[in-house]
């Protein structure tokens, strides 16, 4: 006998049929951790570090903190770095203070590159020239040979304080009178030795100038010219 089907609906199928889920789709459902390809759930190392920074900023992070604005410390002056320090200078009457400065600088140097007064020249660096002569309390320096640190306190001029163009000291004018100078290079240098030996204990004849000014070198060679413009102002001083 032939078997026979029931064709009646069942009473599942009386509402709306929904379609039948996969078993991968089915273990998702029960477990939303983490799913690996063949559809087995297990934890992974990154999802429990995330979940527990994630706690971990919300725990330490209180409304007040969080609304809270950066407060920058207060700006305060630097010190000075090691080897350096601030010295404060009195040049041509007035008084300049230098912050970190080297304690190694010269006198030439600092005078040039942090001050900018460039009328007194670099020639030999090494002492033997006198391009760089300055006064230090009157006397006649070689600036190159002397630490700038060693001068606070002292009155210091150079051959821009000496004169001005229209109101030259008697030395340049007599240097511009008796063409004391050639190339120029060594000249502020002559003229800030030549007044200070105005003031100095030496005789009046021309070797004395030449021996008190041996210390400056001309590579022009205008001593004889140089001794002239010396000699007059001798004179009439």
């Amino acid at each position: 006998m032939a078997e026979r089907v029931d064709l009646r609906p069942h009473a599942s199928h009386v509402t709306s049929p929904q379609p039948e889920l996969a078993p991968d789709q089915q273990t998702l459902e029960l477990e939303p951790l983490n799913v690996s390809p063949t559809g087995s759930s297990r934890f992974s190392r990154r999802s429990f570090l995330s979940g527990l920074g994630a706690t971990g900023l919300l725990v330490g992070s209180t409304p007040q903190a969080a609304a809270a604005p950066a407060i920058a410390p207060p700006v305060e002056d630097q010190a000075d770095a090691p080897g350096s320090a601030t010295v404060t200078l009195r040049i041509n009457g007035k008084s300049y203070t230098l912050r970190s400065l080297d304690t190694r600088a010269t006198l030439l140097d600092t005078l040039r590159e942090r001050l900018h007064l460039t009328g007194t020249k670099k020639g030999c660096d090494h002492g033997q020239c006198g391009a760089c002569t300055v006064h230090v309390n009157d006397r006649r320096v070689n600036s190159c040979l002397s630490f700038a640190v060693m001068h606070e306190g002292d009155e210091i001029t150079t051959i821009e304080g000496l004169g001005q163009p229209d109101q030259m000291h008697p030395v340049q004018a007599a240097f511009v009178e008796h063409d004391g100078y050639q190339c120029g290079y060594c000249t502020s240098g002559q003229i800030m030795s030549a007044v200070a030996l105005l003031k100095e204990p030496i005789g009046p004849a021309d070797d004395d100038i030449q021996h008190a000014m041996a210390g400056n070198i001309c590579r022009c060679g205008a001593y004889g010219n140089i001794v002239a413009a010396v000699r007059q102002v001798r004179a009439r001083a």
